[in-house]
């Protein structure tokens, strides 16, 4: 188990490099967090370090965004299952192809499409510290 600790959001740039370097080749990521816990804020710093120069948003509405990293060229993608009712819903929109694709895929609520997950998906939690400040805790699969 790893744990970095985000002070205040001048430390997100830091934290999210550190993060990318413990995450090795991993390329399904579940973040599971409370409602405003900064996963999204966390998710958009990551996202930025690989190259992405759109605006990173939770992608509530649409379940799902597709960023490209202008370095790379890779797809990075970005889930918000929280408005899922049903996993179906997941599968009907073709998350399968998403997770086996090979390209990084970082999930926020990935309770709700659970059954769907590779074994090698690797868990973050992020908890927020009585003093404000964040820790992104990678937990082994």
């Amino acid at each position: 188990m790893k744990e970095i600790k985000i002070n205040n959001i001048a430390g997100l740039h830091e934290a999210a490099r550190e993060f990318l370097k413990a995450i090795g080749d991993r390329k399904v990521i579940a973040f599971n967090a409370p409602m405003g816990a900064g996963k999204t804020t966390l998710i958009g710093e990551i996202c930025r370090q690989l190259g992405v120069e759109d605006d990173i948003s939770s992608p509530t509405f649409a379940i799902v965004n597709d960023y490209e990293s202008r370095a790379t060229g890779d797809h990075i993608y970005h889930f918000d299952c929280y408005r899922l009712d049903d996993p179906r819903e997941a599968e009907d929109m073709g998350i399968e192809d998403y997770l086996y694709s090979g390209n990084l895929c970082l999930i926020e609520w990935p309770d709700r499409v659970e059954e769907f997950l590779p074994d090698d998906t690797l868990c973050v939690s992020i908890r927020i510290n009585p003093d404000d400040s964040r820790s992104v805790i990678l937990c082994p699969a």
